[in-house]
């Protein structure tokens, strides 16, 4: 499949990187939002982006366009990523329409966080070509592409929409059974709700527990996951030694893994200790420095 056009529906943070991804690869982009200050947002964002990506924001913006409303922004889509809440409701209806009323031939993709497709389907007369395209933020810097099918996704609409990221300079991955919040953000929950329960119980502050992962785990996480890193953790006798002789105490461990209160008041006391770490800085400094480190590491791990 040959892709020229893409339709945006949301113009959040989400789909305003994706407009730029889409444009940066030559697609001429439909964005549909109904926030009044769209076109504004669509220019700060290209133009925020758009080093990033090595082109410029005139470039970007030549090939993006705000649509008069949804139906305007499928008419000619070939590829829809939809970006709107996580809301199964509100899923419901605009899939609906973007049945109706994108080309038969375009891919329906949703960026949704935690909802799987088929939460969403059930009452439509052609789901085939639905299914989760799911970024992590900001897509047009992070690769990975959570490709979640549903129950009635064909594979077909499976194989185009890993040929698209593919052309994106993404990495998707697809997933071979639908859960709620799919890979990547279940075990982002596991590793917060540890994080929060050792900060309520006075071990380490917000501050210190980023320390901790940006000099340990985030270094390994970065170049080998969890389970190259075990397997590497093994030394020769890799995932096997690993797991016979370590194993049975991580296995304690987990039972004594923590469940955060998060009572008002201790929530009320995270939020001040988290803005009280970073709170003196706004969040286009503190979105900035996280893309420019990004980058770096991405750079780096791809010249070697």
């Amino acid at each position: 499949m040959t892709f020229r056009n893409a339709a945006v529906i949301g113009a959040g943070t989400i789909g305003l990187s994706w407009t730029a991804l889409f444009a940066h690869h030559g697609l001429t982009v439909r964005v549909s939002d109904p926030r009044p200050d769209l076109a504004e947002a669509i220019t700060e964002a290209l133009e925020t982006f758009a080093p990033h990506l090595g082109t410029t924001a005139d470039e970007l913006a030549s090939r993006v366009h705000v649509a008069a409303d949804v139906i305007d922004a499928v008419k000619d889509a070939d590829v829809v990523q939809e970006n709107g809440p996580e809301n199964v409701e509100f899923k419901k209806d605009l899939f609906a329409t973007l049945v109706k009323e994108a080309p038969d031939h375009a891919l329906l993709l949703s960026s949704s966080s935690a909802i799987p497709s088929t939460a969403f389907t059930g009452d439509l007369g052609d789901a085939s070509r639905v299914l989760i395209g799911h970024p992590f933020n900001p897509p047009h810097l992070i690769p990975l592409v959570e490709v979640v099918p549903g129950e009635r996704t064909s594979q077909q609409s499976v194989e185009t929409a890993v040929d698209f990221y593919a052309f994106l300079g993404r990495t998707p991955v697809v997933e071979h059974k639908e859960m709620p919040g799919f890979v990547g953000n279940r075990l982002q929950n596991a590793l917060s709700r540890e994080a929060i329960y050792l900060v309520e119980q006075g071990v380490v502050t917000p501050e210190e527990l980023d320390k901790v992962i940006t000099n340990s785990l985030g270094i390994r996480w970065a170049t080998v996951g969890p389970f190259l890193g075990s397997h590497l953790g093994g030394g020769p006798g890799g995932y096997r030694h690993m797991a016979e002789h370590i194993g049975k105490s991580m296995k304690k461990m987990w039972a004594g893994l923590g469940n955060p209160s998060q009572s008002p008041e201790e929530q009320e006391r995270l939020i001040e200790a988290v803005e009280k770490a970073y709170g003196s800085s706004t969040y286009s400094e503190l979105a900035e420095t996280r893309d420019r480190k990004q980058l770096a590491v991405l750079h780096a791990v791809e010249e070697n």
